[in-house]
């Protein structure tokens, strides 16, 4: 799926843009699988919005904005199941993390017409920091994203400057990390942007008519440890590729309550 030039350009850089990972038949099921994921929370009312909170935007016009969010999608449906493990996503992820590559989490990521929430710049780290720095994003665009209907936007190379002090709930201070400084990654549905955690990122309001549906799947190296016990998620270490080298620490030690 990639070239040598692409790993560098991801190691240099933080984020790649690969084109192409599914086909327009995965799309189309993965994007069914939103819609009925959206619509079983809601008959469970389990349903409500993920939008950010903070002074990054004023306070009347977060009011009005919506983020329809998930964890865990790939117990939902298994077209994300089929995505987690799919030969071109492991084919790209053995190349930027290595030959052993396990699921960190899964999650969806809505934003509806006219009035999708913004993502303030951030960087993932502070949600589940870890030893090495392995820790990847792979954002699954499910429709078209352009810089009207909020498109991922990246600070190219920003994760060599290692951890930075976040704000409010994980964010960067918007004065200093304002969304539009940030490189648009327009994508096409079937493409998939893939960005360390410690690339800064974030994304503005969806103002267009058209939804903007991702999924995303958080991904590492085996040997790279978390340094906080803190964002476990169960299916948390299923093996994309490779071998997890550690027998004795391949999940995390969940009970039932």
């Amino acid at each position: 799926m990639i070239t040598r030039e692409d790993v560098e350009f991801y190691k240099e850089n933080g984020y790649l843009l690969v084109k192409g990972v599914f086909n327009q038949q995965e799309v189309e099921e993965m994007r069914q699988a939103v819609e009925e994921v959206i619509q079983r929370a809601a008959e469970s009312k389990a349903d409500y919005n993920h939008q950010w909170k903070g002074d990054f935007l004023p306070a009347e016009e977060l009011k009005k904005l919506v983020l329809k969010g998930f964890h865990d999608v790939h117990y939902h449906d298994a077209a994300f199941m089929r995505a987690v493990i799919h030969p071109n996503m492991a084919a790209v992820l053995k190349q930027i993390i290595g030959p052993n590559v396990l699921l960190h989490h899964s999650k969806m990521l809505v934003k509806p017409p006219e009035n999708g929430a913004a993502f303030p710049m951030h960087q993932d780290h502070p949600y589940f920091p870890h030893e090495k720095h392995t820790m990847l994003a792979a954002s699954v665009h499910l429709d078209d994203a352009d810089e009207a209907n909020g498109c991922l936007r990246v600070i190219p190379g920003s994760h060599r400057s290692g951890t930075l002090p976040h704000v409010g709930q994980h964010y960067l201070n918007h004065k200093e990390y304002p969304i539009n400084e940030g490189t648009p990654c327009v994508a096409e549905a079937g493409d998939v942007l893939f960005f360390n955690y410690l690339t800064i990122h974030g994304s503005e309001s969806n103002r267009s008519s058209r939804t903007r549906r991702n999924v995303l799947f958080q991904y590492r190296d085996p040997s790279d440890f978390p340094t906080e016990n803190t964002h476990f998620d169960w299916g948390m270490g299923l093996m994309v590729t490779g071998k997890n080298p550690h027998f004795t620490k391949v999940k995390p030690e969940f009970k039932i309550v």
